[in-house]
């Protein structure tokens, strides 16, 4: 993708990020590599829902032929919703929650790795097969899957739930206003922290020409 469509694309995907009403979250300062908007997530109602900004590495058209050596974490923010009737009157949602948060990370982490040796005309099984698995595991953050992790949220310690693959780490968790995912791969999770994003907007700027995507961590 040449500059002026990424310049185009990202402006496209900050409307929607500007959109909601809740916080962003990313990564501390003590991140100092590349950061990017990734997606949001909206309603039936056009309500944003949920969105995630990535961290280092970006995935690239052909990332999955070979070996993966991309390192990346992505902060998936998610906002608090409560039971709400669906907007055809005909049943409710359920309020969100940390489980919430676990699965969209989960879910993320397989979009962005899978068997670099799977045939792609399999891939779409695999990914069934797996979002399956990825839910049932959200849905039992408290159970054996997962073990607690300690990191900082705006520089406080704050309880998470976290687990790794042969795919990479996921974890999930609460900050002030919203709950939070994450996933990476090839970055430790353990010397990571979250901070609310002061301006939004700084995050759909490019990557200046020469500087590297990775930083402290």
């Amino acid at each position: 993708m040449d500059t002026t469509s990424r310049a185009a694309g990202a402006a496209v995907a900050l409307d929607g990020y500007l959109a909601a009403d809740f916080p962003w979250y990313g990564l501390d300062e003590g991140w100092t590599g590349h950061r990017w908007l990734m997606q949001v997530g909206a309603g039936t109602e056009g309500t944003v829902d949920y969105g995630s900004i990535g961290h280092g590495d970006e995935p690239a058209a052909r990332q999955y032929e070979g070996q993966d050596t991309r390192r990346f974490a992505a902060v998936v923010t998610v906002a608090r919703r409560p039971v709400r009737r669906s907007t055809d009157g005909t049943g409710v949602m359920e309020a969100t929650s940390a489980c919430s948060a676990a699965w969209l990370a989960g879910s993320g982490l397989l979009s962005a790795t899978w068997p670099g040796q799977l045939d792609r005309s399999l891939r779409q099984d695999w990914l069934d097969q797996q979002t399956a698995i990825a839910w049932d595991l959200a849905d039992a953050l408290d159970g054996p899957n997962w073990s607690s992790l300690s990191l900082p949220v705006n520089g406080l310690p704050q309880p998470f739930r976290y687990r790794e693959s042969e795919y990479g780490w996921v974890l999930a968790g609460e900050a002030p206003g919203v709950l939070l995912g994450a996933y990476g791969r090839g970055i430790s999770a353990y010397g990571l922290g979250f901070a609310a994003v002061g301006d939004i907007a700084r995050y759909a700027e490019p990557r200046p020409a020469g500087a590297t995507a990775l930083g402290a961590s």
